[in-house]
């Protein structure tokens, strides 16, 4: 079964397959699964920071987007609203974990992060994530690691691309700073990765 690329530009191919949903097909949606899974779960991770609570929001996002797919307006990329509702999701949990998680909680995560960081690269990620308010994680995934434009992370968080460019521009200038004050990347080095 053929992959789709969310954020490169959808095949018209998932729309008819997001319309055989809509018409009843129920074995249509596991294509939908199959094809966004790995994304989804990839991005729920770096917002949730927990492998376990990024597996459970992949399964009630998809179980969301199933049920209110006739909401779906074509005229938004299938993939964009997909997004649209992981990222209100994952919002809703960390807001529920907030209420309810110590800071020996927070402490117990960090070292479940530590047991399943897989490479360097990954961890230097986390890292730099890690300091990030939920928003602006949120964004530097969308804009970096999925590399959507600030149009289509507009529809995602419903805000206007300016104001994301703004504060993608500060969260940015924020992290050269944080690896500046470790003595990590040099400033050269991060421009380039733009």
């Amino acid at each position: 079964m053929e992959r789709f690329s969310p954020g490169a530009g959808e095949p018209d191919e998932i729309e008819a397959v997001v319309e055989k949903v809509k018409n009843g097909d129920r074995q249509a949606y596991a294509v939908i699964i199959r094809a966004f899974e790995h994304q989804i779960y990839t991005y729920c991770y770096y917002i949730l920071k927990n492998r376990e609570e990024a597996e459970d929001a992949l399964q009630d996002i998809f179980i969301k987007v199933y049920q209110s797919i006739d909401k779906y307006n074509p005229q938004v990329s299938f993939s964009s609203w997909l997004y649209k509702v992981a990222y209100h999701h994952c919002l809703d949990q960390l807001r529920k974990k907030s209420r309810r998680k110590k800071l020996i909680d927070g402490q117990r995560e960090l070292q479940q992060l530590d047991d399943y960081r897989h490479a360097g690269s990954e961890r230097a990620v986390e890292e730099l994530l890690m300091n990030l308010k939920p928003e602006e994680r949120n964004l530097v995934l969308l804009k970096v690691v999925e590399q959507y434009s600030f149009e289509e992370i507009g529809e995602i968080m419903d805000c206007k691309p300016a104001t994301l460019r703004k504060k993608y521009e500060r969260v940015r200038k924020k992290l050269i700073q944080q690896k500046r004050k470790e003595g990590g990347l040099t400033h050269e080095r991060m421009v380039r990765s733009n």
